[in-house]
């Protein structure tokens, strides 16, 4: 690989997506070589009980693929965490490294890492998925906690540096994720379960960024193989845990 570009890590979650997985690591080997940059795909395995494992097997031979695996269901925080850690990990560069969470269930596409790194590359630290839907199904869960979150968490959530702060499709460079978890010193760092952990995780990063931008996304439900596993009632709880989270001042900037 070259030393002279960034590296891109692809950070993926992963628990009983043998219908998907496969595809989605195709379409990413796709737009990865379109795009033009020197990448690897982190996926992590969280105790699948399908045939998740198979299929990522024969995936190492296709594409930059390192898989890590839980004996034990860790849920979706504990597998960003152990992602992230392992992007910081193997980078040598983190001030020119990023990594990008992704979806296993094909409901955010791959081609939208391409306008998250372009955003990047143009000098933001961060770069947030923001979820337009235009119309398009979405489960009647995730709709729930989409209407009721701008309440449960009042001047926060008007108060956070992207539009949309419960989505988790995001672009990180490396240095700043690097200076968020050094006060951690290598322990858990989210204690919210899911998609309110995506809240979480913007509030102790932004501190550390110089610039935050954004990117449109339209989540695809209607392609998923499987039902979103979003539990609105969890997630809103989780919120009221994140409620008095304080933003630093930043500037939304346009969508790319």
């Amino acid at each position: 690989m070259s030393v002279s570009r960034p590296l891109i890590y692809v950070c993926i979650p992963a628990h009983n997506e043998e219908r998907t997985i496969g595809v989605l690591l195709w379409k990413i080997r796709r737009v990865m070589r379109e795009f033009g940059r020197d990448y690897e795909v982190l996926v992590l395995d969280d105790a699948s009980t399908d045939e998740t494992a198979k299929v990522l097997d024969r995936y190492r031979r296709v594409l930059p693929l390192r898989v890590l695996k839980e004996e034990y269901r860790a849920g979706y925080p504990s597998a960003v965490q152990r992602l992230l850690r392992e992007a910081l990990d193997r980078t040598s560069y983190p001030k020119r490294d990023a990594a990008v969470l992704l979806q296993a269930d094909f409901s955010e596409s791959p081609d939208y890492i391409v306008p998250l790194l372009k955003a990047l590359e143009g000098g933001a630290d961060i770069v947030a998925g923001v979820v337009e839907q235009n119309g398009l199904p979405a489960p009647r869960a995730v709709r729930v906690a989409r209407r009721m979150a701008p309440w449960v968490l009042g001047r926060a959530y008007g108060g956070a540096p992207v539009s949309d702060p419960l989505s988790g499709f995001r672009a990180y460079r490396l240095i700043v994720l690097k200076k968020a978890l050094a006060e951690f010193r290598g322990g858990p760092f989210l204690e919210t379960d899911g998609w309110a952990s995506n809240v979480e995780l913007l509030g102790l990063v932004a501190p550390h960024a110089r610039r935050i931008a954004e990117a449109p996304l339209t989540l695809r439900y209607d392609v998923a193989a499987r039902p979103s596993r979003l539990s609105a009632v969890r997630t809103l709880r989780g919120l009221l845990r994140v409620r008095r989270e304080r933003w630093e001042s930043h500037t939304r900037e346009g969508k790319q």
